[in-house]
């Protein structure tokens, strides 16, 4: 689950390798010497989020229009295709490869008005220089050999691939503008925030990121979010004046918004794991049936949780490039050694009442490693933000460990 759920902000957006953007200096700059006519117009296009899970995030895009010709095309990122060579497996892996594409404007414009999204464009005042390098900046990025590039969901998808190239063409006007400055957000707080309208695929997620997702961010880092690129963009000043023309929206759309922060969710686990516990605790020590079956079901599933959503924490640690789900400090709640309690509990709900002694020491050891990431949260090297997951859990541990003896 915890890997599904990755799944959708590894889909969100794409990402670009910037160590590629460095050979074709020269060559874009020489595209751009040749006697173009009359400058292109180039605006960012914002698109509000949709409705299906990977569309909670949004998407931009580049338009550029020809005053010649009066043709309008949207250079998007972040298309990928499931019928890759090895699609699957290098996501897995944290290698994932997708690719930049040249759409007509009016095509995605039809598109996203099906889907009841939010259209909105800012018009770029670029200078002409600026503009014509960005243009072929963009029909050399666009080309087959340079389309594809690497996916990594913050540093640089759909959204910094934009940012990247309009930061190119102002001469890196946009990150001197925009780094340093913050509201205080985290990578995790704005995901979590974006995929608050689909709960179940938000906590996934909030499991399955480290502490490197915890970091304060900038306006510049920040950016990976579309509509956070369409404000900093606002606020930049391209030297006589505004970048950014007032927005003009194109169509209003209909789908629930993403709220300002995520919700706060220490207190209800808190109290959901107090009374979690309690109830486990209250069915415990019975040899009578009626209470011996629902809690060593409830535990044989709580177990099983724990210790294959640990299995999945410890291969996205070690097994994969996804860096942001490095060092989870959750693996301290969702503990593999679950696993070897599952024998002893399914024991219990099938009647066979003796003593586990090793089963017992396990269930502790299992307790005490939930009870020592609550107290590494007094460490300064223990940042990630996993406290509700922490009071949620350790009741439950603490249950299970003083419930795990032979019924009276």
């Amino acid at each position: 689950m915890v890997a599904c759920a990755l799944l959708v902000l590894f889909q969100a957006c794409a990402i670009a390798d910037n160590a590629s953007a460095q050979p074709q200096t020269e060559t874009v700059a020489a595209e751009s010497r040749t006697d173009p006519g009359p400058p292109p117009e180039v605006s960012l296009l914002t698109i509000g989020p949709g409705e299906i899970f990977f569309e909670r995030f949004g998407h931009n895009a580049i338009v550029v229009r020809d005053p010649a010709s009066g043709r309008a095309v949207a250079y998007n990122y972040g298309i990928f295709d499931f019928d890759q060579q090895d699609f699957l497996l290098n996501f897995a892996r944290g290698r994932m490869r997708y690719r930049m594409a040249v759409d007509e404007l009016d095509d995605d414009l039809e598109m996203y008005r099906e889907e009841r999204r939010e259209i909105v464009e800012q018009r770029l005042a670029l200078t002409p220089p600026q503009a014509r390098d960005l243009v072929a900046f963009l029909e050399w990025n666009a080309r087959p050999e340079n389309a594809q590039y690497r996916y990594d969901y913050f540093e640089a998808n759909c959204s910094t691939r934009v940012r990247d190239a309009l930061d190119r063409a102002l001469g890196g006007a946009l990150h001197a503008q925009s780094e340093g400055r913050s509201r205080g957000y985290t990578w995790r707080l704005d995901a979590l925030r974006l995929m608050a309208p689909e709960p179940v695929l938000m906590l996934l997620i909030d499991l399955g990121l480290g502490p490197y997702a915890d970091q304060r961010i900038d306006y510049w880092q920040e950016s990976f979010v579309p509509a956070t690129l369409a404000d900093v963009v606002t606020g930049v000043n391209n030297g006589s004046g505004a970048l950014a023309a007032p927005a003009a929206t194109l169509a209003r759309g209909d789908v629930e918004p993403a709220p300002v922060l995520p919700p706060d969710l220490r207190w209800p686990f808190l109290g959901l794991g107090i009374v979690l516990g309690a109830i486990v605790y209250t069915l415990g020590g019975s040899a009578s049936a009626a209470r011996r079956v629902p809690l060593a079901t409830f535990a044989l599933l709580f177990e099983l949780f724990c210790g294959v959503g640990g299995l999945l924490l410890l291969f996205l640690w070690f097994g994969t490039e996804h860096r942001a789900a490095w060092r989870n400090e959750n693996l301290l709640l969702l503990n593999p050694l679950c696993l070897a309690l599952l024998p002893a509990w399914f024991g219990i709900a099938r009647g066979r009442l003796r003593d586990r002694p090793r089963a017992r020491a396990i269930a502790w050891i299992v307790a005490v490693i939930a009870a020592i990431a609550l107290f590494s949260k007094i460490l300064p090297t223990f940042a990630q933000a996993n406290l509700h997951w922490i009071v949620l859990l350790l009741p439950i541990h603490l249950a299970l460990a003083l419930r795990l003896r032979r019924p009276a």
